[in-house]
């Protein structure tokens, strides 16, 4: 990995085409990194690959970059599409959700209002801060589309075509018992996701509190639905999300 700068810029990156920073990148890059005229670094939009750039004399408090050379070029991702639904929880522990669904390579990340879903308020401005905050850091070339919240029917509406949606459900069947006992509960997720591979997925995370028995009804009754268990814990959302999202890349995703 480079020790050289890295940045996100939404301009267009043309080799000796000045780019003028907004205001925020501008601050970091004179103030926070201190870099000054001549001093090197690199920048990706998402669509023009990575690029070494130069800073040129700033124009006031606006920092001037000039593209160099192409260090990267942009590639379609390899393997299949992969987005993130999620009931948001608290604040810092959905943050975490946003930045390491970005650093495990998620393509899309969708809000979803459930039942017992507590949060009901999203930010996407931050949410978006923090997704390329974390491209900068993990060498992504891209960032993840980020939705605003709608109902868990609306975002299933809008999958893919063909996508697989992996319901990761802790739940049994046994209503006499904490979280319905051992009796009816989900696959291992390993096992589920090998017969997965190649296909579109949504991995589905529930709010604290799990899924309502008509959700959890509804969910199994769905086609292109498979439900997984992560486990004989009842792991919290965030903890849920960063396992299966880390299960599918190594069997079906970029880490195989």
């Amino acid at each position: 990995m480079s020790a050289i700068p890295r940045l996100f810029v939404s301009a267009i990156l043309e080799s000796s085409v000045p780019v003028r920073l907004e205001d925020d990148a501008s601050k970091y890059l004179m103030r926070v990194m201190r870099l000054s005229q001549g001093d090197q670094l690199r920048v990706f939009n998402g669509r023009d690959g990575e690029w070494l750039c130069e800073l040129a004399a700033p124009e006031g408090k606006v920092a001037i970059i000039v593209p160099v050379e192409q260090m990267r070029e942009q590639v379609a991702a390899d393997g299949p599409h992969l987005t993130l639904l999620f009931a948001p929880v608290k604040k810092a522990e959905t943050d975490f959700i946003v930045e390491k669904a970005t650093e495990l390579g998620v393509q899309a990340i969708k809000p979803v209002a459930t039942q017992f879903t507590q949060t009901r308020t999203v930010r996407l401005d931050r949410f978006n801060k923090i997704a390329l905050e974390a491209a900068e850091q993990t060498e992504r070339l891209d960032l993840p589309e980020i939705f605003n919240l709608v109902a868990l029917d609306d975002a299933l509406v809008g999958l893919r075509e063909g996508a697989a949606l992996i319901f990761c459900d802790e739940a049994g069947e046994d209503e006499s018992k904490p979280w319905g006992g051992s009796v009816g509960r989900a696959s291992a997720a390993l096992s589920v996701m090998e017969a997965l591979k190649g296909r579109d997925a949504a991995i589905l995370i529930g709010p604290e509190g799990g899924f309502s028995p008509d959700e959890r009804q509804f969910l199994r009754s769905r086609a292109d639905t498979f439900p997984i268990s992560l486990g004989p814990r009842i792991l919290r959302a965030e903890t849920a999300a960063v396992s299966a999202l880390t299960l599918w890349q190594a069997v079906c995703g970029d880490w195989t």
